[in-house]
């Protein structure tokens, strides 16, 4: 499947990502609000973490090869030193994974990725909606019958602190969709 989404590099709108259940296209570009508060929980982000992380917002993907999984989180937090890859990014080397959640697609970050992260080895994923003013942290992987799974789960409403893996930050001023 990643070849063939090679083969459609800039050929079509939008953002592609690979799942067990097939290829998820997301064909609206993020709008002003999604791209905002992606670079609000960067910069917030940012000012608590040590030096040697970053809150990564752009390429590359994040991919597990044996689950055949490739995702592209809205943000990740990684070590530069992990940053300097061909390719994708190791799934494993990734502290926190966050999305925004889209308005043409909520279920593939609500659903998809609270799924496939855990399968990817991510310790962390946090989940902001813009649409409610609200989001949920998920931690603590352990294994089920039907493979990984996010043991915990904090919700917390735009306003109050959150903590994502050891950082926490406001969520204070966070925009909207209208």
């Amino acid at each position: 499947m990643r070849a063939f989404l090679q083969s459609l590099d800039d050929t079509l709108p939008g953002t592609f990502e690979i799942t067990r259940e097939g290829i998820v296209h997301d064909m609206v570009s993020p709008n002003g609000h999604h791209e905002l508060t992606r670079l609000h929980l960067r910069k917030r982000l940012e000012k608590v973490m040590p030096d040697e992380l970053l809150a990564h917002t752009g390429t590359p993907d994040v991919e597990d090869e044996p689950e055949n999984i490739l995702r592209h989180p809205d943000v990740i937090v990684i070590a530069w030193a992990d940053l300097g890859v061909e390719g994708s990014a190791d799934p494993r080397t990734v502290f926190a994974a966050i999305e925004i959640v889209s308005r043409s697609n909520p279920e593939n970050d609500w659903v998809g990725k609270v799924r496939d992260y855990p399968l990817m080895g991510i310790p962390v994923y946090a989940v902001f909606d813009p649409r409610t003013g609200t989001g949920a942290v998920f931690t603590d992987i352990h294994p089920t019958p039907d493979g990984p799974r996010y043991a915990t789960r904090k919700d917390f409403v735009y306003g109050e602190d959150v903590t994502i893996a050891d950082w926490t930050i406001s969520t204070e001023g966070l925009p909207l969709y209208g």
